[in-house]
């Protein structure tokens, strides 16, 4: 069986990267696809060819104008599409259109797969935001195309059929839970190595719409919660990143603010989530913004705290229920007071870690038995 794989990958965003490394893992383990087998449609195909082994080709021709690039696009794909025998449109928050492209590229590039005698599968993807009447109708046109349909959380399911999706809808967890882990998350006494994820919130370098006044709040109220932890706590903190550099550069501007220097280690590398998990596994617990800092620290039975700058943090902390262990991204000075629950229960906090991490991983395995069975099924 031959497999093609599209995403947001080769964007050097690790989150993504984790999700494509947990596909590809469990095409070959479970599936039992031959790696060259498999191939990947990517922003940037060197980079993904060199971080992955596989076989990689663009996700998008760009051209001078909008049009010419579209056509230019469905043209190449189709020429490797036609030799595929399934498409997954997998993992990443995919469906949505708070990005103009988004909406209109997958569901082309779907819809190509479909002609060229694919078959198209939507894997473990989240949905939302969907607000306009052009994203609605090209993420409507790409589920129509797909011959199953597997969203990564219940909130994403219900978006949908809010849209008017009559398809069976699937609920799996991330493929990032396949990553392996060499070495998991070991069982402390007390909460000293903390890890910190940030990300650029309303930054002039990063955030669509920026503001620089929400984001030296944002950075100020950062330092100040973790001055605190460090001052009543006595912890370690070290910041790494899954979105490199753009994340890099604000965790320097938090350290910069801060005042216990002597106890901050900042990892600048631009770290692959095999590296993102080890470095997970090493602390006691981690302060993640980006949504995959939070999945791959949990893939590692790592304690987590979820900074909620978008909502599908706040809807992972729910899937976990721990909400309790969830704070607003306008009010991270509440860090420490959720900080101090974590305390309080460690004990607990660990072993219930451990328990759902297992039980997400069985989740992420079952969503590749799915599209087993779907192959069986359309033969």
């Amino acid at each position: 069986m031959k497999v093609g794989i599209i995403g947001n990958y080769g964007h050097n965003n690790n989150g993504d990267e984790a999700i494509l490394a947990g596909l590809i893992h469990q095409l070959i383990t479970v599936s039992k696809v031959e790696k060259e087998n498999i191939v990947v449609f990517s922003n940037n195909p060197s980079n993904t060819k060199e971080r992955h082994g596989v076989s990689s080709y663009p996700l998008l021709y760009k051209e001078a104008t909008v049009l010419k690039s579209g056509w230019k696009t469905i043209r190449e794909s189709r020429k490797i599409m036609k030799h595929l025998d399934v498409l997954v449109v997998g993992g990443g928050g995919l469906l949505m259109d708070m990005y103009k492209r988004d909406a209109p590229l997958y569901s082309v590039l779907g819809l190509t797969g479909k002609f060229s005698g694919c078959r198209v599968a939507v894997h473990g993807v989240g949905a939302g935001p969907i607000t306009t009447k052009t994203g609605t109708f090209f993420i409507k046109q790409l589920i129509r195309a797909s011959s199953s349909v597997a969203v990564r959380d219940e909130k994403s399911k219900k978006l949908l059929q809010s849209i008017g999706v009559q398809k069976d809808i699937n609920v799996i967890y991330d493929p990032a839970f396949s990553v392996p882990v060499q070495q998991p998350h070991q069982r402390s006494e007390q909460i000293r190595n903390v890890g910190v994820t940030a990300v650029p919130y309303f930054s002039n370098y990063y955030w669509p719409e920026p503001n620089p006044a929400k984001y030296e709040a944002y950075l100020q109220g950062m330092a100040q919660s973790l001055d605190e932890l460090i001052e009543t706590h006595n912890v370690n903190v070290t910041f790494f990143s899954t979105k490199y550099p753009e994340d890099v550069q604000v965790t320097k501007d938090i350290a910069a603010s801060m005042k216990y220097h002597e106890r901050l280690n900042i990892l600048e590398e631009n770290l692959t989530p095999e590296d993102i998990i080890e470095v997970a596994a090493a602390q006691d617990l981690v302060i993640g913004t980006r949504l995959h800092s939070l999945i791959l620290s949990v893939n590692a039975q790592t304690p987590v705290i979820g900074i909620e700058y978008h909502q599908k943090v706040k809807d992972f902390m729910s899937e976990i229920n721990k909400e309790s262990y969830s704070v607003a991204i306008d009010n991270v000075t509440d860090i420490p007071a959720v900080f101090e629950k974590a305390v309080e229960d460690w004990g607990n906090l660990q072993e219930e870690t451990e328990s759902v991490s297992d039980s997400l991983k069985q989740s992420a395995a079952e969503g590749m038995n799915l599209l087993l069975a779907e192959r069986t099924i359309l033969g």
